[in-house]
């Protein structure tokens, strides 16, 4: 059978309203997209709704099975809270593809843990750990009260994880894309390597690549929540994580439970725009961390900034050859972007950057390793997070713009501006999704959205604007630094459990120390 090629599908908008928590919708009668391409209408009451109320989930309706042992191997030995132990399943969802809307399937993968009758469900970034395993972390680390009145239901998202996870693009493209410099003047390899990666995707993935996107992933959502036996879907969502809820609650107004932001994508920046901001955010993660290696005496000392600069410089000169990643500029700088989003892992990185510069670069490698490499059956990162990004989007950045961006970041933003600028290029290879009319987000119960106030992949300035398009956001910001307050601030846990378990909404501003 001949392989053809098929044009991707959808444009998440998230769009930013004009208003914040307490004005009245102004479209309370809203048009919903159904699964075959049909339209509905659902009446949503206009203005803020309460809190809904917590309600018990069938635990039988989904073949679960004890996955405790794999599990704790994939997170390293990592046990949860209390000695909790994981079960896993699989659910069939619609593939909806363009050419067959509402036909098609394919699995979903689902991870429990926690003694709660009230499903929680936690998604995560498209290129970053699958949501089965950042529900597991999450369990280790969230208080025992909220444990015991949640289940948490990590979700591998389509295209991730062991949700019949996407691998398409090329094991030479990908470490390409990785290890190119941001340094270099031009971009021609790192082009190269993006078309060869969009050449071969839409040859492997046929009609299954423009369904790889954050709104059906919305959709995917919808029906765990019908299977689970429940009214209202309470959720977390990590980073990018939040704008499948913020579709979520674009599509099924009614049936927004008590949900958290975990840091959100900023609905109001083009592109280039959500570049630059998170080229900003990584300067001020990175001196932060350069304050904490001073403050702890770490390997690094007081000149971080300094070293990781020299050691780009040595890296340019002469790369460091490793068995499966190869460390260069690109890499490096990769790495180190990875290791500043998981704050919990900032004394590993400042001892990988010293052992770099002492010629051992496995270490630092070691932070992209699930970017390019399987990993416990789960595909790299990096094939899901291209597909998906550039299926939410209609934007293509021709190469010479992104050259001159690039040349003018390398002034304004020296430690990380080029990268992403350069990052800019990803999608121009590939197939151009059609748009599609996102709803607004009508009438809503309060939705609690978490900032980090130096967060490389999903800036503070960008999550709170994510809050004032919502009905009825709600920001706690926590003065920290890396991706996602949950578990790493204890002021921001406790206003989320506060919010999930006994429904008290916070003051919207309420600024978390340090």
């Amino acid at each position: 059978m001949p392989r053809r090629r098929h044009a991707a599908l959808i444009l998440v908008g998230l769009t930013a309203l004009a208003s914040c928590s307490a004005g009245p919708s102004t479209r309370p009668v809203i048009a919903v997209h159904g699964d075959g391409g049909q339209t509905s209408q659902v009446v949503v009451p206009p203005g803020p709704r309460e809190v809904p109320p917590l309600a018990n989930y069938e635990r039988d309706a989904l073949p679960w099975s004890s996955c405790t042992g794999e599990t704790r191997d994939r997170m390293g030995g990592t046990a949860p809270a209390g000695g909790q132990e994981y079960e896993c399943a699989r659910l069939t969802v619609r593939l909806d593809v363009p050419s067959r809307p509402g036909r098609g399937s394919l699995t979903t993968a689902l991870l429990r843990v926690g003694t709660g009758g009230s499903p929680l469900v936690v998604v995560g970034d498209a290129e970053g750990e699958p949501g089965t395993l950042k529900a597991a972390r999450l369990a280790a680390t969230l208080p025992a009260e909220l444990l015991s009145t949640y289940t948490l239901i990590g979700v591998d998202r389509r295209g991730t994880g062991r949700s019949d996870g996407v691998q398409c693009v090329p094991d030479s493209s990908r470490e390409a894309i990785v290890e190119a410099d941001p340094g270099e003047p031009g971009s021609e390899d790192l082009q190269d390597a993006l078309t060869r990666a969009s050449q071969e995707c839409v040859i492997d993935l046929e009609n299954r690549l423009p369904a790889v996107d954050s709104w059906r992933a919305a959709a995917d959502l919808e029906q765990l929540r019908e299977v689970l036996g429940v009214p209202h879907l309470n959720a977390i969502g990590v980073g990018e994580g939040s704008g499948v809820l913020t579709l979520y609650a674009s599509r099924y107004p009614d049936r927004i439970g008590r949900m958290v932001f975990d840091g959100a994508p900023d609905p109001t920046l083009d592109a280039q725009g959500v570049a630059e901001a998170r080229a900003v955010a990584a300067g001020e993660a990175f001196a932060a961390f350069g304050r904490d290696c001073a403050v702890r005496g770490c390997p690094l000392g007081g000149d971080a900034e300094e070293r990781f600069t020299a050691l780009l410089e040595e890296l340019r000169d002469e790369p460091l050859r490793g068995a499966d990643v190869d460390l260069t500029p690109g890499t490096a700088t990769v790495a180190v972007l990875a290791g500043l989003a998981d704050r919990s892992r900032w004394p590993a990185l400042a001892d990988a950057l010293v052992a770099a510069e002492g010629g051992d670069g496995s270490a630092l490698s070691a932070f992209v390793e699930p970017l390019l490499l399987d990993q416990d059956d789960s595909p790299p990162w990096l094939d899901a997070g291209i597909i998906t990004s550039c299926n939410d989007t209609t934007t293509r950045i021709p190469p010479e713009r992104v050259n001159s961006v690039a040349e003018d970041w390398r002034g304004k933003h020296p430690l990380f501006g080029a990268h992403f600028a350069r990052k800019l290029l990803t999608c121009g290879p590939f197939p151009v999704p059609q748009e599609v009319d996102v709803p607004k987000p009508a009438g809503a119960p309060p939705v609690l959205v978490l900032t980090t106030a130096a967060d490389p992949v999903t800036p503070a300035a960008g999550a709170e604007r994510a809050a004032q398009s919502l009905p009825a956001g709600v920001v706690v910001g926590w003065q920290g630094s890396g991706h996602g307050a949950l578990g790493q601030s204890a002021c921001a846990t406790a206003a989320a459990q506060a919010f999930l378990v006994d429904a008290r909404v916070p003051n919207s501003g309420t600024v978390c120390p340090p």
